[in-house]
């Protein structure tokens, strides 16, 4: 087939490539334009753009689809058989839905229509889920609504972080890409409606997403977010004012009850006061202005006693 191919971040590289190796005829890759990366701020090129070049084919990379004459101009002109958007970042404009004679193929990291939205993998670990998926789609103007074309589940193991998760699917969500291609040009895939009673959202991550509430979650729950808030915004609270990250935690044993954010040093262990009397154990962490240190080398240097408080 004669596709266009529309991706960013290294998720979407696997997908390009399986499709390269499936045969497809890819006449035009779609990337969000360089942006500035790093301490030196250095423009530097997205993954898929990086893997574009490599594979030698035509990219663009427009700052706005939606009214930019010269793209439109560039995709009628190609007439794909299909659209393929694998996180592209950026919304498809009607015309675009309309183009392709198989429609818009979309690649979402979730088991539709549970998380819709932009961090689907991010917020399925954060919120503790067990099991989440790839779904194959056809886009449609609403957000991840359309009709679902194939699925498959992947287990998120104990302790798996989003970032190591999403390396997982990207690489089980290409194979199913092509299958989805494979299946929609012979006829063999029927096109589903999503139950929209069942959606959930997995809305944009923010800086404050990564605030340790200790009031409000519990333990577990608060490891939780910190794996699913992997490798941004993180976990983060503050000690007299200043910002401490959190890198490493656990769940620690019951303990004695006390206000939430409060800290209880025990046999050189930094424990932290939850909700619903549960602990934290805190293992590795960094202080504003600090390096980056285990609980051991944190607590010689810090003079830190029990009974502070974590905001």
């Amino acid at each position: 087939m004669k596709l266009v191919f529309c991706g960013t971040p290294q998720f979407a590289v696997p997908s390009l490539q399986a499709l390269i190796a499936a045969g497809h005829e890819i006449a035009l890759v779609v990337s969000q334009p360089d942006r500035p990366a790093g301490r030196s701020q250095q423009m530097t090129a997205p993954p898929v753009k990086q893997t574009a070049l490599e594979a030698g084919l035509e990219i663009m990379q427009p700052e706005k689809i939606k009214n930019n004459s010269d793209f439109r101009a560039r995709l009628e002109a190609i007439a794909p058989d299909a659209i393929v958007v694998v996180a592209y970042g950026r919304i498809i404009p009607a015309w675009m839905l309309n183009l392709p004679r198989l429609g818009c193929i979309n690649l979402h990291g979730s088991l539709l229509p549970k998380y819709r939205g932009a961090a689907p993998i991010q917020w399925a670990v954060a919120l503790g889920e067990t099991v989440t998926g790839n779904t194959t789609m056809l886009l449609e103007e609403g957000l991840d609504t359309g009709p679902i074309l194939l699925q498959q589940e992947i287990p998120i193991a104990p302790g798996q972080t989003a970032s190591e998760l999403f390396d997982v699917m990207a690489k089980a969500g290409a194979p199913l890409v092509v299958k989805t291609l494979a299946g929609l040009d012979d006829g063999t895939i029927t096109p589903k409606q999503q139950d929209d009673s069942l959606a959930t959202l997995a809305p944009i991550l923010t800086r404050d997403d990564g605030r340790m509430d200790f009031g409000k979650y519990t333990a577990r729950e608060l490891w939780n977010r910190w794996r699913g808030f992997q490798p941004w915004p993180g976990a983060y609270a503050r000690l007299d004012g200043k910002k401490l990250i959190v890198h490493r935690m656990q769940a620690a044993q019951k303990h004695a009850a006390a206000e939430p954010g409060v800290v209880e040093i025990v046999d050189g262990a930094m424990l932290v006061a939850c909700a619903q009397e549960t602990w934290l154990d805190i293992t590795e962490l960094q202080l504003e202005g600090k390096k980056r240190m285990t609980i051991s080398e944190f607590l010689r240097g810090a003079g830190l006693r029990s009974g502070v408080r974590l905001e």
